[in-house]
């Protein structure tokens, strides 16, 4: 089984789902800890749960604040790290101790929409299809090997919420088969370079 420490920054709602799935069996993993950069609602939950969290608040520059938040990470021993809904940038370094056990999940087919508002871009960009990718973060903005996708088509009255509201389930699903892959030694996150991504279309 295993362990896992979840990097958060708001409402938690993608840490709850896989917090639930962990606890139900579904996945092969438990949370072990559960950070933030600041006070937000997914630290609630963990708390209600009864599982360690911790804050290492935000503060320049960027490379000593990601080099305490990969101590932190690294105390508790974890098999992987997820970012879940996590909005800051580890520097490089930081990514370099933690990598390739460093996933994270994007709202977009990657490589198409990288960045911040994938959901916006793509709306933006007036595709018929955008879709939820889960990669391994690398030291660039979402350009790390892609272990799993989906598409999803994009409706004609959709706004950002709505889209977003559909691409939110797809994401969840993606990271728990990944992990579960990961778990039964599907996926070597030691060969994931040299791995064609995981694609699904839609149905």
């Amino acid at each position: 089984m295993l362990r896992l420490v979840v990097l958060v920054s708001g409402s938690g709602t993608n840490f709850s789902d896989l917090l639930e799935r962990t606890r139900a069996g579904s996945v092969p993993a438990e949370i072990i800890a559960v950070g933030a950069d600041r006070e937000c609602t997914g630290l609630d939950i963990a708390r209600a749960a009864g599982i360690p969290t911790f804050v290492e608040p935000f503060t320049s520059p960027r490379a000593e604040w990601s080099a305490r938040v990969a101590d932190r990470i690294e105390a508790f021993e974890p098999d992987l790290v997820v970012l879940s809904g996590f909005m800051r940038l580890l520097s490089p370094e930081a990514v370099a101790r933690l990598s390739p056990a460093l996933l994270n999940t994007h709202p977009a087919y990657l490589p198409e929409f990288p960045g911040a508002h994938g959901v916006r871009d793509a709306l933006a960009a007036g595709v018929a299809q955008t879709g939820a990718s889960v990669i391994v973060v690398d030291a660039g903005v979402d350009t790390g090997p892609i272990l799993a996708q989906e598409r999803i088509a994009v409706e004609d009255d959709d706004d950002e919420s709505s889209l977003h509201d559909r691409i939110k389930p797809v994401e969840r699903e993606l990271l728990a088969r990944v992990i579960t892959d990961i778990a039964e030694g599907a996926i070597d996150l030691h060969e994931v370079g040299a791995r064609t991504p995981k694609t699904q279309e839609p149905s």
